[in-house]
């Protein structure tokens, strides 16, 4: 019992980290960019987006290398499903979403497409390879390139970027960068390795813990700041964040981490992997009328996130 209260205690600890530590990270590599005049579209494209995923990219990373890969797909998965069902749902249970054109016309179709190659990939040989790998990143390459593309456009919709403040010298905003990015992978090491055990205690499989716990942890800074902009009547750039996070996951994350280590792919994956396809096609449909998710779409994704729990746990 002693054990199992301490596991949790290091569990907390290791999402403090990481949220903590994206935060830091995102504020001061934003800061540094706009203290050199890079465009705060380009660092919203970029930088923050990367910084969102940090958590999922630093977890599955680590738990992949400790041989815990059944944590990286469901980690990348979990979180994808829990975005749009769970964190989007309570976002427009608060206030009606709008949704940009281009990301009902180009971006969630392209996360619905490649939310079925991950399993395809998968499949083929029962893991996602290094080949497979550089498949997801030469998506993740013409992704960054549509982006750059929109931004240019300036049709592209980002996350608010943390302004530069007068006081702060470049000196602090390198060591925020530095900090950050440490916390990052010293949480993601305590948080693998508190999910582990606290799986072996119940008798969790690898699959379960990380598409539960751990997705949700990873997940907290997105919930956070989706729930805060709904709370102040700021949720219109919500869908777009949470979509550009969810390709960011399984392009970036599950990619990275097969250039680095092969993942094996279990076969009780490919319903978590069809769930998170039914999803984004959920997400497309609730939003294709009228470009907004309504409190009636996001009721209905809250009862669907349940109806998986309750799955997951039987």
């Amino acid at each position: 019992m002693l054990d199992l209260l301490i596991q949790i205690v290091l569990l907390v600890v290791g999402f403090v980290m990481l949220i903590k530590g994206a935060d830091w990270f995102v504020e001061g590599a934003s800061k540094i960019a706009d203290k050199f005049g890079i465009p705060q579209l380009v660092i919203g494209l970029t930088i923050v987006a990367m910084g969102t995923s940090a958590p999922e990219a630093a977890v599955s990373i680590s738990a992949a290398i400790k041989g815990n890969a059944g944590i990286t797909i469901g980690n990348v998965v979990g979180s994808n499903i829990m975005n749009i069902l769970l964190i989007l749902g309570i976002t427009s249970v608060i206030t009606a979403i709008g949704v940009q054109k281009s990301t009902i016309k180009y971006e969630i179709p392209f996360l619905i497409a490649i939310s079925i190659l991950l399993p395809v990939l998968g499949m083929i040989d029962g893991t996602v390879g290094r080949i497979d790998g550089a498949v997801l990143w030469l998506c993740f390459i013409a992704y960054l390139l549509y982006l750059f593309r929109m931004a240019k456009k300036g049709q592209a919709v980002t996350e608010e970027i943390p302004e530069s403040e007068a006081g702060d010298s470049l000196l602090k905003m390198i060591v925020m960068v530095i900090v950050g990015g440490g916390l990052i992978v010293l949480g993601s090491d305590v948080t693998v390795d508190a999910a582990t055990v606290i799986a072996q205690i119940f008798g969790m499989s690898d699959r379960l813990i990380g598409l539960t716990i751990v997705a949700f942890g990873t997940s907290l800074p997105e919930l956070i700041t989706s729930v805060t902009a709904g709370m102040k009547g700021k949720a219109d750039i919500a869908v777009g964040n949470i979509v550009g996070s969810n390709v960011f996951n399984i392009l970036f994350v599950v990619g990275t981490t097969a250039l680095i280590t092969p993942v094996t792919f279990a076969s009780n994956f490919v319903i978590d992997s069809a769930v998170a396809v039914i999803v984004a096609v959920m997400l497309l449909l609730f939003v294709l009328k009228d470009k907004k998710l309504k409190r009636t779409g996001g009721i209905v994704m809250l009862v669907s996130y349940a109806i998986y729990f309750v799955y997951l746990l039987v």
